[in-house]
């Protein structure tokens, strides 16, 4: 057996259910949860039908690299969104799905055994504290050591790069970026991805930018991608940049499991050769709603009003009681609680109010002493309005009769 596999600490949602196993929930009120960030508006019946239209596709093997039709649908969408020019070829990549990709890319990236003979560690992937732990699993089955890198709440959330040793960096082979954030629905701006970049020529590490959030914002401007940026600052080659993202929140088809990856032609040339053995081609039928969901923005536009009308009337409720604002982007609310202990918080509303929430700390990892998760919770508005509301009330009079100011 893999002895890494027992590096893995349990999944958030493992935890969580380790949580309420000894607790009953009111009964008197039906159960409603903001715990699971799986989106939960309709999935478009005219994308559903693009599938069900392409059976004759289950009679072939899938390319791993894809049907050019379906990169070539990738390279129209970030021509449209970023105003990018990609060649299909070579420069895009599909994936079932962001996760799978951005586990699949350590895999490809690190190399465990460069420098053993001199180094007494294993080499450092980089990631965001608090986190999507994928990044965390994927650097340790790949042989590296994760190095987390706190949240400032001050700063927007934006992660502390400054406070990373160069000793880290000089041993740093990827680094995971999250922009919009999961979980605080942070942008990534221009001036960090300028440092970014800096220290990832002055080093040599890879970027792996989680994009999967970006159409779901709440400003008249976009977020800012990280291929976008690398143009803007004249890296036209994407040098050391791959960007993932996914039609699971743009299109509401999580269980599509579709998603592509794009920037520097060596590294998309590497991930292939990797794929080609990792056995993941997409296939055929999932290829062909993939390219009619790339290939149109007013689904898009619809699924983002509704998170935004849906974030205007539940984020002041919330306000009213916790430490909360609107994100950049993203469907994550990321709230203080009036305890350190977003554990009994947690517990007690599932316990008296049948809502159920993430504890930020099972989100993040406690470094020096401290866990930037510890007294927040992460609360995913996927469901309607109707029962967001709801939850939102629920947790305004829990918060008034249990934590009085």
């Amino acid at each position: 057996m893999n002895s890494l596999l027992n590096q893995l600490q349990p999944y958030p949602f493992e935890r969580l259910r380790i949580l309420f196993q000894d607790v009953q929930a009111n009964s008197q009120m039906r159960p409603i949860s903001l715990g699971i960030g799986e989106p939960r508006h309709p999935t478009p019946p005219w994308l559903r039908e693009h599938l069900f239209n392409a059976f004759d596709a289950l009679a072939t093997y899938p390319p791993t690299a894809g049907d050019l039709s379906l990169r070539q649908a990738c390279a129209n969408w970030l021509q449209t969104r970023y105003k990018l020019t990609l060649d299909p070829k070579d420069q895009i990549l599909p994936i079932t799905g962001s996760r799978e990709g951005l586990f699949s890319i350590a895999q490809t990236v690190v190399n465990s055994s460069k420098g053993a003979e001199t180094q007494s560690t294993k080499p450092y992937v980089v990631l965001p504290n608090p986190f999507y732990q994928i990044y965390e699993g994927a650097a340790i089955l790949a042989g590296a050591t994760p190095y987390y890198v706190p949240s400032i709440p001050a700063k927007n959330f934006a992660m502390d790069w400054a406070s990373v040793p160069v000793e880290i960096w000089q041993n740093t082979q990827l680094l995971y970026v999250c922009s919009p954030g999961n979980p605080t629905g942070a942008e990534v701006t221009l001036s960090e991805w300028e440092m970014l970049f800096q220290l990832s020529d002055q080093y040599g590490f890879v970027i792996a930018s989680d994009e999967c959030y970006s159409e779901i914002y709440f400003r008249s401007t976009p977020p800012l991608g990280s291929l976008e940026a690398a143009e803007k600052l004249g890296r036209h080659d994407f040098k050391n940049l791959l960007a993932f993202t996914s039609l699971s929140k743009r299109s509401n088809m999580p269980g599509l499991r579709s998603g592509f990856v794009a920037g520097q032609r060596e590294l998309i040339k590497s991930f292939l050769l990797y794929r080609t053995y990792h056995g993941s081609a997409m296939s055929g039928m999932v290829q062909r709603a993939s390219i009619a969901a790339w290939s149109d923005e007013v689904h898009v536009q619809d699924n983002r009003k509704l998170y935004q009308d849906k974030f205007a009337q539940v984020t002041p409720l919330l306000k009213s009681v916790l430490e909360v604002d609107l994100p950049d982007a993203g469907f994550y609310l990321w709230a203080k609680v009036p305890t350190v202990d977003d554990e009994t918080f947690t517990r007690k509303l599932y316990e008296h109010f049948n809502v159920t929430v993430l504890p930020g700390s099972y989100l993040a990892r406690e470094v020096n002493h401290h866990n930037p998760g510890q007294g927040r919770i992460r609360m995913a508005l996927v469901a309607q309005t109707e029962e967001c509301l709801e939850a939102a009330k629920r947790i305004v009079e829990f918060t008034k009769l249990h934590y009085p100011t």
